[in-house]
């Protein structure tokens, strides 16, 4: 099967780490959906718009919110 026709759906972790994963197979321990699906270029478009600091929710957090 070709990626064009494939579904994906955005996936996040714990550390709000954003990623896709396929629409067909259940989640690995650890990640949970996010509610968006579609295809893998517009599932990495949608993280690129609502992922947009990278820093681990943890290191945030250990800064006090200072991580750019």
């Amino acid at each position: 099967m070709s990626d064009d026709t494939m579904r994906y759906k955005v996936v996040v972790n714990h550390e709000e780490q954003h990623s896709i994963w396929f629409a067909e197979r259940a989640l690995p321990a650890g990640w949970t959906e996010t509610g968006f699906s579609g295809t893998r270029e517009a599932c990495l478009e949608h993280i690129a718009e609502v992922w947009t600091d990278l820093t681990p929710k943890s290191v945030r957090e250990r800064l006090g919110g200072r991580a750019t």
